[in-house]
């Protein structure tokens, strides 16, 4: 999509998630955003009043897919295991096809030191856990996971391994693909339990 269509704020997300991918969370100023974007950072202030509150924006951003992947497993009548497939496949899909993205995932455990940021971390994990969580509750009930298997466990492993997976592919500079790896680790941790 070309960036001349997107509203300004839009703008200042995508940038922000480019400098945080390109340099890091420690060099995101809303002076490169500005400086990236041919504003000025009075312009900038004039749509979010703090480098928080744009990087609220941004985790919103990251997360804002989660729930319509969900759905749109549900409105499939998948079922529950096939359901899990199908979420951690689309999201995985979603980071290869945007990899800066996935800078983000790897900025939880900094941003939840932050008062203004951590509620927020806290809500995406929580949110994506329940999800998962929610779909094992499912498929145990219908037969497809052992009755025994630890559904918060089972959880942790997968969303546990899907992070792993995101970082080792970034280090690689996208050197395999992220959608394979992350689908065979998914389908051994599956049929183990």
């Amino acid at each position: 999509m070309s960036k001349s269509i997107l509203p300004r704020k839009e703008h200042l997300i995508i940038t922000a998630i480019e400098v945080i991918d390109e340099l890091g969370i420690q060099a995101l100023s809303t002076r490169e955003i500005a400086r990236r974007q041919g504003i000025s950072e009075a312009a900038l202030f004039r749509h979010y009043k703090s480098k928080n509150e744009l990087l609220i924006e941004v985790l919103d951003h990251f997360a804002k897919f989660d729930n319509e992947i969900f759905q749109s497993a549900k409105l499939k009548n998948l079922s529950p295991k096939e359901s899990i497939k199908y979420f951690i496949t689309k999201t995985v899909e979603y980071y290869e096809n945007y990899p800066a993205i996935t800078s983000i995932m790897q900025l939880f455990d900094v941003l939840r030191y932050d008062v203004e940021l951590s509620d927020k971390v806290r809500q995406i994990l929580d949110n994506q856990t329940t999800i998962i969580r929610d779909l094992i509750e499912e498929a145990k009930k219908e037969g497809e996971i052992s009755i025994e298997t630890d559904s918060i466990i089972l959880t942790n492993i997968l969303m546990g391994s899907i992070r792993e997976i995101c970082l080792k592919w970034r280090l690689s500079n996208q050197g395999f693909s992220l959608s394979k790896m992350t689908l065979s680790a998914l389908e051994i941790m599956l049929e183990a339990f």
